[in-house]
């Protein structure tokens, strides 16, 4: 699988940790590559564009809490970015909400917790039936606007 990943100052390392770690997926790294300050939504954007326009299969972004990375994200237009912070929360933003693009905070969640909740997220599929249904209208609203 192809993974777009980008993460700001306070989630540098924890980017680092999760590429190292999951060696069989290819990475699009997008940023930040140091832990000197910068601003969360220039690499949710880049990487809900890698995603939103197919040039990755699927997204991981990290800041300090996960919440102002995933509301920049979810700004692109085609991402369903899901902050999760355990392992259930990750595989039910597959496997119901379709979720393309996976939020950590790396400040508020250890970094095996973050390994778990990653190989639970890669390694869960959509549902489809009566969930399609409910993806289909969260496109729709997002088309409306």
């Amino acid at each position: 699988m192809k993974i777009a990943i980008g993460a700001d100052h306070a989630g540098f390392r924890l980017k680092n940790l999760i590429k190292d770690h999951f060696k069989e997926h290819s990475f699009v790294d997008v940023g930040t590559h140091s832990e000197d300050s910068c601003d969360y939504p220039d690499f949710a954007q880049l990487v809900g564009e890698e995603v939103a326009a197919g040039r990755a299969d699927a997204g991981i972004v990290i800041c300090g809490t996960g919440i102002g990375i995933s509301i920049s994200a979810n700004k692109v237009k085609g991402i369903r970015a899901a902050l999760c912070t355990n392992e259930f929360m990750a595989e039910m933003s597959r496997r119901h909400n379709n979720a393309n693009v996976l939020a950590l905070g790396a400040r508020v969640i250890g970094d095996d917790l973050a390994l778990r909740i990653v190989k639970v997220w890669l390694n869960t599929g959509f549902d489809g039936g009566r969930h399609e249904r409910r993806v289909e209208k969260i496109t729709k609203i997002e088309l409306s606007h």
